[in-house]
């Protein structure tokens, strides 16, 4: 799908504030109100705009430590990416994961109630012998940006 510079100015819009009347959308893009709406469902409907989140001030919502993960396997099969990843979507407290090129295969991030906790993940997910020949941990002590797309 080929993108003008309206389609462009809605997905700033909605990425700005997903609850945007269709007033507010059209005043935001400088169209009337159905022209507006109806192509914000059309990039609904073609997949560029997948959903809509509500942000949630995790701390009030779920105290919690958030932690980066940095993990690099043992082999570097297509089976062996394929059994981490599986892992790695069944676990909720991975709340994001990266593969990426380089010297480091993955870097994740877990959020958990406490250190003690992440550090008991982390021995279940070795212990499940998913290929992890190295891992990293840092841990956030400061959140400067967190842009959900």
């Amino acid at each position: 799908m080929k993108l003008d510079s309206i389609d462009l100015r809605i997905i700033e819009a909605m990425r700005s504030n997903g609850r945007l009347t269709k007033q507010a959308l059209a005043e935001a893009v400088g169209l009337s109100a159905t022209p507006a709406w109806t192509r914000l469902k059309r990039l609904e409907a073609s997949g560029v705009i997948t959903g809509y989140h509500a942000r949630v001030a995790r701390k009030a919502a779920n105290p919690s430590v958030r932690v980066l993960m940095e993990v690099t396997l043992a082999s570097h099969r297509h089976a062996d990416f394929k059994r981490f990843e599986a892992v790695v979507d069944q676990v909720s407290e991975i709340v994001s994961c990266w593969s990426v090129g380089g010297g480091v295969d993955y870097f994740l991030t877990v959020e958990t109630a406490d250190i003690d906790s992440y550090q008991r993940l982390v021995d279940r997910l070795l212990g499940m012998e998913i290929g992890i020949q190295r891992y990293f941990t840092y841990i956030v002590t400061k959140t400067v940006k967190d842009r959900v797309d």
